[in-house]
């Protein structure tokens, strides 16, 4: 099992940059950020943009890897964000991942004045952004005309310094996303479904929603071992880090349904992800320094 920890880009760099190399210190496997405008309750606070939060991050890290959680086609065009991507994947040397979801209906679906999609435009919109980025990313003077993207001569070099691209992992959790992610993906982000009935409700959504993906894999023909599976276990009503049991105890439910990979958010003093830092650096001593069981 990997961990990952989630930093929102909400604070200057000044305060920002010592979370991002403790996250590398406390032996954390990846870092994420955000990749919208603004987001939910937090819309009227302060927020950063994801790319240069994410280089800076590159440049003050040597080990750990560094990610979106996850990128959309809401405002975002695959030709322009190929260089964002690019630049990302070099500076960090190889340790950029790139995580790509369908988008909301939220602040960034309508800031700009969008019309607002109904989830089955959602998905076959990411079906777009999917199937033009992996061209931009393995081909050069790519040319496309879809419904929601065009693209006409598009020069990409260098290209990744991954072979044959750099990684893909999607957000799904439906069926033609899922779809997608079993194409397209080198990795399976979910955030679970539900959780209104608590934690035993939320977990087996969960469990369901491997037991689709799995479904899926075999159909399309993959091999499941080719694919990394993300969990984000703050999903439901319960916060991760609110004690190390159980943050123990939700990475091991996670483990039983086949997830390779946890994602958990940097505790914020109020609101949403709201806990006490102090439970982190105990899961950095107690959990992630001390040995694992094989």
């Amino acid at each position: 099992m990997r961990h990952g920890i989630v930093i929102l880009p909400e604070h200057r760099w000044s305060e920002a940059a010592p979370r991002w190399r403790r996250a590398e210190e406390y032996g954390f496997d990846h870092a994420w950020t955000y990749d919208h405008l603004a987001w939910r309750s937090l819309a009227d606070g302060p927020w950063f943009g994801t790319v240069p939060t994410l280089t800076a991050a590159a440049m003050v890290t040597s080990r750990i890897r560094l990610g979106t959680y996850v990128a959309s086609p809401n405002y975002r065009h695959p030709v322009p964000f190929l260089r964002d991507v690019l630049g990302l994947d070099d500076i960090s040397a190889g340790r950029f991942l790139l995580g790509l979801g369908s988008g909301g209906t939220g602040f960034d679906a309508t800031v700009l004045g969008h019309d607002t999609l109904s989830p089955p435009q959602l998905v076959a919109r990411l079906g777009e952004f999917l199937e033009l980025l992996d061209r931009l990313l393995t081909e050069d003077d790519v040319s496309y005309t879809g419904d929601y993207f065009t693209a006409v001569n598009a020069r990409t070099r260098p290209g990744s310094l991954h072979d044959p691209r750099l990684p893909l992992l999607v957000a799904a959790n439906g069926p033609r996303s899922m779809r997608l992610a079993a194409r397209y993906g080198q990795g399976w982000i979910t955030y679970g479904k539900g959780g209104q009935g608590g934690p035993s409700q939320w977990w087996r959504g969960v469990a369901e929603l491997a037991d689709r993906f799995d479904n899926i894999l075999a159909e399309s023909g993959r091999d499941p071992a080719t694919v990394d599976r993300y969990l984000s276990l703050d999903s439901d009503d319960r916060f991760a880090l609110s004690s190390v049991e159980s943050f123990a105890d939700a990475t091991g439910r996670a483990a039983e349904c086949g997830f390779t990979d946890v994602v958990v958010h940097w505790p914020r003093p109020e609101g949403i992800y709201a806990g006490d830092e102090a439970v982190l650096e105990k899961v950095a001593s107690d959990y992630l320094s001390a040995p694992q069981a094989p």
